[in-house]
């Protein structure tokens, strides 16, 4: 069954976040206290294009099976290492089509906007890895493996060990992109 493996928040535009007990979402803002909640966006990048920019990176999830494979091949990344706010289990987040609502927990929602872009600062983290954070579709153009983006609809507490539902949208589905 899917579930939350661990959750993650930092104050500071720190590129890792530290593993909590627990974490507060609010609908249509972000984690609680986090530095890349709001309603416009916070990552410093976009912020210097537009911060009038809507948030569609409110949260942030990566697959522990993401980590375990590039600890597989001799990297050190731990959960929260990588910036995500939670590290999930048994959940194949990549593929999940745009418009797909994670339920965790008891009343947290989340509707997955988009890919991650994978940056220099992963290269930064521990070189040599940012190489492993971009596959290939079949179709031949750039998968980016650094987890999914969402936006609150409705927020909670999560912790480890949380259930997480798929609610996938209606058909046709559209497939993740960098947001």
């Amino acid at each position: 069954m899917p579930s939350v493996l661990a959750v993650h928040a930092a104050r500071g535009h720190n590129f890792s976040k530290r593993t909590q007990l627990f974490i507060d979402i609010v609908e249509g803002l972000g984690v609680a206290g986090d530095a890349h909640a709001g309603t416009t966006v916070k990552h410093r990048s976009r912020v210097a294009a537009d911060p009038t920019q809507p948030n569609l990176r409110q949260v942030h999830l990566i697959a522990s099976e993401l980590l375990d494979e590039v600890n597989g091949l001799g990297f050190d990344v731990a959960p929260g290492a990588l910036g995500e706010n939670v590290t999930t289990t048994g959940v194949d987040l990549i593929d999940l089509p745009r418009g797909t609502v994670l339920a965790l927990g008891d009343a947290v929602r989340l509707e997955v906007t988009g890919l991650r872009n994978p940056c220099v600062q992963i290269e930064r983290f521990r070189p040599g890895l940012l190489q492993h954070m971009i596959g290939k579709r079949a179709d031949g153009t750039p998968l980016l493996r650094t987890g999914i983006m969402t936006v609150v609809l409705a927020g909670g507490t999560v912790r480890a060990g949380d259930p997480i539902g798929v609610e996938l949208p209606a058909e046709p589905h559209r497939r993740l992109e960098k947001v």
